[in-house]
């Protein structure tokens, strides 16, 4: 599949002023007048539902979905964006408008791509559900990657651990006591099993009015929880092509989907995993929330947080007032931070 030709960055500047302008209103002779007239007369408001290549399923209030074409200067379009597209009718291609405007996010989820740079994959999200599990094995340093990645991007996370069933009673105070740190930093936590029922109905009340997503690695029953707060999800992917006017045949890279509880879920593969090597070292020490009170304040600015003297975080951790995992947690992720990090990549200040 071709891809979508970059901007040069006088393009995208024009890009911005052009958007600013339609977006207020502001304009200049007539043929501002003309663009603002059409803007406010004849664009429909829509959510994206959907995205795959250079079109997009747009849902407007009424729950019509129409398969749109992106303006060429619009520069991106993810799930949960809300746009303002105009109606048409391609009868042979079956897309019916085109987004003409997106509006600004309150929230965007990126990641890094090795030769594309940062790339948003979904836009106004109000929770990212980490997702980890007993089996195939509990890693809270794992846990602490997706935390630091939801700190950097200002996106609420929920940590929850499945497959709880597989746990006896010793095993399971274990665990709790191994996940406390995380409640005493402020962190909601919820206990799941896709077998038992237990800690669905709260997930759902969780999800409930808002946008979220599920991340998580492989094997920690992400698609089984879905399934659980959102059944027949795989059918209800095939109506929105349906509804679109496509049919099936049409594979949706990332979709939106409507939680009967209430709420929407975000599903694509790109917001499952997501690495950190492109987030600047400072960024992944502020990341951990517990170290904040404490940055900046170290003898030397250059400092490591090793054995570097005057560190304020190891005195932190000595005192006890900083976990000690949580610390060693935070080192071996600045090491496969930079074994990850692409040899022709350096992050911003890095």
């Amino acid at each position: 599949m071709a891809k979508k030709p970059k901007l040069t960055q006088r393009q995208k500047r024009q890009v911005a002023a052009n958007r600013s302008k339609r977006l207020q209103g502001k304009h200049g002779g007539q043929d501002g007048q003309q663009q603002a007239h059409v803007d406010e007369s004849q664009l429909v408001k829509g959510t994206v539902i959907g995205r795959f290549g250079k079109h997009a399923d747009v849902e407007d209030s009424h729950g019509n979905v129409s398969r749109c074409h992106i303006r060429r200067t619009v520069d991106s379009v993810v799930c949960g964006d809300n746009v303002l597209f105009s109606k048409g009718d391609d009868a042979e291609s079956g897309v019916k408008g085109v987004i003409e405007i997106v509006n600004d996010r309150h929230s965007v989820l990126t990641r890094p791509d090795f030769y594309d740079g940062i790339k948003p994959i979904a836009a106004n999200i109000d929770n990212i559900i980490v997702v980890s599990a007993i089996l195939p094995s509990l890693s809270t340093n794992i846990i602490d990657r997706y935390l630091v990645a939801c700190e950097d991007i200002g996106i609420t996370p929920v940590i929850v651990l499945n497959k709880v069933e597989l746990l006896d009673d010793d095993a399971r105070t274990l665990v709790d006591k191994q996940l406390e740190v995380y409640r005493q930093l402020g962190y909601r936590l919820l206990f799941t099993s896709c077998k038992t029922g237990e800690g669905i109905q709260a997930l759902n009340d969780l999800l409930k009015d808002s946008v979220s997503v599920f991340v998580g690695q492989s094997g920690v029953g992400k698609s089984s929880l879905i399934n659980q707060v959102l059944p027949d999800a795989d059918e209800l992917t095939g109506e929105i092509s349906d509804n679109s006017g496509l049919g099936q045949h049409t594979t949706t890279a990332a979709k939106l989907l409507h939680l009967p509880a209430g709420g929407d879920l975000i599903d694509s593969p790109g917001v499952r995993e997501f690495g950190l090597w492109h987030i600047p070292t400072e960024r992944i020490t502020w990341g951990f929330i517990e170290f904040r009170d404490y940055l900046g304040g170290c003898k030397f600015r250059d400092c490591k947080h090793l054995n570097d003297p005057g560190c304020l975080l190891r005195a932190a951790v000595e005192e006890g007032k900083i976990n000690a995992e949580r610390f060693a947690s935070y080192h071996k992720i600045l090491v496969t931070m930079d074994e990850q990090r692409p040899s022709h990549s350096q992050p911003p200040g890095g």
